[in-house]
């Protein structure tokens, strides 16, 4: 006789989460990474790892966690539940992991990533810290010369003077249009770049700006060169880890040619070769460094030494700019108040000398 037993019904979810409402900043993101590195190293199993830092968060963010915990107890990989709330997580963070499973490597790139997003962190701080004073003056700057200018007495002005009240009159009459149109341009930008034409050309453009290219450039870099190297020390394929970069990668020019490099490995083609066909993409030096690792059998490593160079790189030009935008700012706004000061004082004066005793 054989025993029948109820058969028993998956469990559902009790509710469809799509992140609605969560949000994670730079910080609570590098501490996402970091706390889920060090339990990785530690042994504990990932849906373990994310319940313990479910139960540190709350109210939208906690059921962002549930979820994802949900997701992970049915067998989903953490990159492909992650991947449902790119808005809080970034295509970045989510790739970045993917590497990591796909490699093995979990730990190390979830460490990677926090220090990444500390950087990143540090530099926003940085920028906005320089752009404050200078704003703070600026704001004060046109707020006075907005008072003044409309309490001018009426005599023969300078040019800087009549200059300084046509854009005031011009802010009054048409400021609300003016607005109305950055916030249209702005949202232009940002829907265009969904079609892959203008984030292609945006792209392109971004690599030719002078100070800030080079930055993308190396940035790209070192994501590339960490990629490939990860997945190569984890025994992927050259043509997986290849695909992965390319995945990986936000460029449309480096997914561009990374595609092209796995279609020239299929056809027998060395990495180095194909790379050193793009030189405004790739570097001398990283196809010289690629063909020696190629000769030698130890692509992996000497992927992941370039990585290194490309994040000094980075470092060092990111320290560079955030020294170079304060002064710069500074003489921008000394140059604004001082004609703002010019233009006020000019028919101050002017009026004074035409004052005489009774």
């Amino acid at each position: 006789m054989k025993l029948k037993f109820p058969r028993i019904k998956p469990i559902k979810f009790p509710f469809s989460f799509s992140g609605f409402g969560a949000g994670l900043s730079l910080r609570d993101q590098a501490l996402f990474a970091k706390r889920l590195s060090l339990l990785a190293k530690a042994g504990v199993p990932i849906l373990t790892a994310v319940n313990i830092i479910k139960k540190q968060t709350k109210g939208a963010n906690r059921r962002m966690f549930e979820a994802i915990a949900h997701d992970i107890a049915n067998g989903q990989f953490l990159h492909k539940t992650l991947g449902k709330f790119k808005r809080v997580f970034g295509e970045f963070a989510i790739n970045i992991i993917k590497v990591g499973e796909t490699s093995g490597t979990l730990s190390d790139n979830l460490r990677y990533l926090a220090e990444e997003l500390d950087k990143k962190r540090e530099l926003r701080g940085k920028i906005i810290g320089a752009l404050v004073y200078p704003l703070v003056i600026l704001i004060a700057s046109f707020g006075i010369a907005g008072l003044l200018t409309l309490y001018l007495l009426r005599v023969d002005l300078p040019f800087t003077t009549r200059a300084l009240i046509a854009v005031s009159s011009f802010l009054q009459n048409y400021g609300v249009w003016v607005l109305v149109g950055l916030i249209l341009l702005v949202i232009g930008i940002i829907v265009g770049l969904w079609f892959k034409p203008i984030r292609y050309a945006f792209n392109y453009l971004s690599l030719k700006i002078p100070i800030f290219g080079p930055m993308i450039r190396y940035y790209h870099l070192t994501n590339m060169c960490r990629t490939l190297g990860l997945l190569l020390r984890g025994q992927v394929r050259v043509l997986e880890a290849v695909e992965v970069a390319s995945e990986t990668s936000s460029n449309l020019l480096y997914v561009k040619e990374l595609a092209n490099l796995r279609h020239a490995i299929t056809r027998g083609s060395n990495i180095s070769k194909h790379l050193e066909k793009n030189p405004k993409l790739f570097p001398a030096m990283l196809t010289d460094m690629v063909a020696v690792g190629e000769t030698t059998g130890n692509l992996s490593d000497t992927l992941t030494y370039l990585a290194q160079i490309y994040e000094q790189e980075l470092d060092e030009q990111t320290k560079r700019l955030s020294g170079l935008i304060e002064p710069a700012m500074m003489i921008s706004m000394g140059l604004l108040v001082g004609f703002i000061a010019i233009s006020i004082i000019t028919p101050i004066y002017a009026v004074t000398q035409h004052l005489t005793p009774r």
